[in-house]
This record gives C-alpha cells, structure tokens and sequence, in this order.
C-alpha cells in the first residue's frame, strides 16, 4: 500500500525557489514523490539497497549504484535539478505554455538547451488516467495554415473541408465533466478513428458525435446520438459536441497561434499532450500540478531520439 506523504506546497516560481534552492533539496523532494514507500532499485525492485556516503545508493543483487534520477528524464543531465524544476513549473504552470526561446531567455540557457529541455518535459504530460467513461465527446480537428495565406506555388490542391493533404489530423475525447485524451493520427477513415475510440473510451459509454462517416463502425458499437452540423444543427437536447470544441479553441489553436506559432508532425503528439495536460489538471494547485509530473517523469527521451522521432 502506497504511503501517504506530505510535499512541499508552493503557490508561485518564488516560492518553489525558496523550498528547492540546491540539488540536495531537489533529489529529496523527487524521493518523496517517486519513492514514497523507501528506495527502490531501478535495476532490481526486489534487490536490498544500501546507502552509500556520496549520498547515492547501491544495489545489492547487481552492484550498481544509483539515484532517484536514474530511469527518468533527469537522468545523465548536465543541468541542476534547480534548472529542471524551473523549467518544468514554467511551462506546465503558465496558463498558455512558454516557447523555447522565452524559456531560453528565463533560465539562461541556449536555445537548443530549451527546446530539448521542452520536448523531454512534454513526455511527463502522457495521459495516464484509464478510459474515459459516461458520456462522451468526439471530434477531430486539423493542424496547419491556410491554404489562401500561401504562397502561389505552395498552396495546396484539394484541400477543402476535412482534406489532409495540408494538414494534420487529431482526434479527441472529452468526457464531460472529466477528462480529454488527443491522439494525432494518419487520417480521419474509420480504420484509424475506431481503434482509437475502442482504445480510450470504455464500451458502456454514450457518444456524443457529428455526421462524419468515419464514425460509422463506432455507432455499431457504442450507444450514441448525431448532431448533424451539415444541415446547421449544433445542440439537440443533451447531444453536442460545444465541450470539445471549445477545447480545440481554448487550449489548443490560440496556443499555437499565439505562443508556438508552427508545429512540426513529428512532435506534434508531445504538444497536444501539453495541452489535454493543461485541461486535466485546471482544477489543481500549482504543486499538485508539479507533482503530477514528476510522478510521470519515468519517460527516457535521449537527444538523438528526439531528432529522429
């Protein structure tokens, strides 16, 4: 049974910097989250550790020694863990998240530095609360500028409506009054929306949804309601998909415009778990928000990896 254990509170950048001011405060606040039942080898979990003198610890069965940091995202790093948990709190606690360069600028490190600090920090917002159940919204919305804001000999032939020859497309799941989970997929055929519903949405849940004929092996399998938004129906009684929607607006699109700007295909999955994070979590503390990451940190992400995603 998991222990319950008593973190630091702190309600702003300042006072997290006064709770955390040096390594030795940071490595055992991470022990409090990541080991709340004692220390555990990352190389045996059943293995007895023993405490070395250097601080770091030993495990039995393998002879390895290690700490807290090993098998995260903070392990082999270069940088303080003062400069992780500041950058972590800036961009998961900022209301419309922090581009590289501004986090460069904040923390007084390159520009590669912080996007590649961003991007290990974005593998920590991977949605790990179960399948969405009750009721359900599902939408999909597209990546990408305008086709009419292009240059000549760059627009985009046939790209209408829900084309993706120009664009990205990602799915989303809202249930009300609960959660959201975004999955950036290939196209919006059936074949790639129902693995993804089956996979996040429980089978004893209602669906909300629009007419879009990619759902039509969903509705054999969920009970469901239609809203048809081709013939100028938006809510009929307690069938709309206005949650999710708003959503797309609120905490995706106006973030990309106004703080990202662009987004590659590649990475775009990282960014839209930052932002179904940012809606999960409205409800917490900034320290729960905190705490929350870290406990999903456990995400190895090298620099060579991220550049051939």
């Amino acid at each position: 049974m998991m222990k319950t254990v008593r973190l630091i509170q702190f309600k702003s950048l300042a006072e997290m910097r006064k709770a955390l001011p040096t390594e030795k405060k940071c490595l055992a606040y991470l022990e409090k989250i990541l080991w709340p039942n004692g220390v555990v080898s990352p190389y045996d979990p059943t293995s007895k550790v023993y405490k070395r003198k250097d601080g770091t610890y030993r495990c039995k069965n393998t002879g390895k020694n290690f700490n807290v940091k090993v098998g995260t995202i903070f392990e082999n790093t270069k940088l303080p863990l003062t400069t992780w948990f500041e950058a972590i709190y800036l961009i998961t606690v900022h209301k419309k998240g922090m581009s590289s360069l501004q986090l460069s600028t904040l923390l007084h490190v390159t520009l590669k530095t912080a996007w590649y600090l961003s991007h290990r920090i974005r593998e920590c917002y991977q949605y790990n609360g179960g399948k969405l159940e009750g009721e359900v919204e599902l939408d999909e919305t597209f990546v990408g500028g305008k086709n009419k804001n292009r240059h000549k000999n760059k627009k985009a032939k046939k790209c209408q409506g829900r084309a993706f020859v120009d664009k990205v497309p990602v799915f989303g799941a809202m249930q009300r009054g609960g959660k959201v989970v975004c999955k950036v997929l290939k196209n919006t055929s059936w074949k790639q929306l129902t693995p993804a519903v089956l996979r996040n949405v429980k089978r004893s849940s209602t669906l909300y949804m629009d007419e879009w004929c990619g759902y039509c092996k969903i509705q054999k399998l969920y009970s469901h309601h239609v809203v048809d938004h081709g013939h100028g129906i938006y809510v009929d009684g307690s069938a709309y998909t206005n949650s999710i929607e708003g959503f797309w607006g609120n905490y995706c699109k106006r973030v990309i415009n106004g703080i990202y700007y662009m987004i590659s295909r590649k990475h775009m999955q990282r960014y839209f778990n930052e932002f179904s994070f940012r809606y999960n979590t409205k409800d917490l503390t900034s320290s729960q928000k905190i705490q929350e990451v870290i406990l999903n940190c456990r995400h190895r992400l090298t620099y060579k990896q991220l550049i051939a995603a």
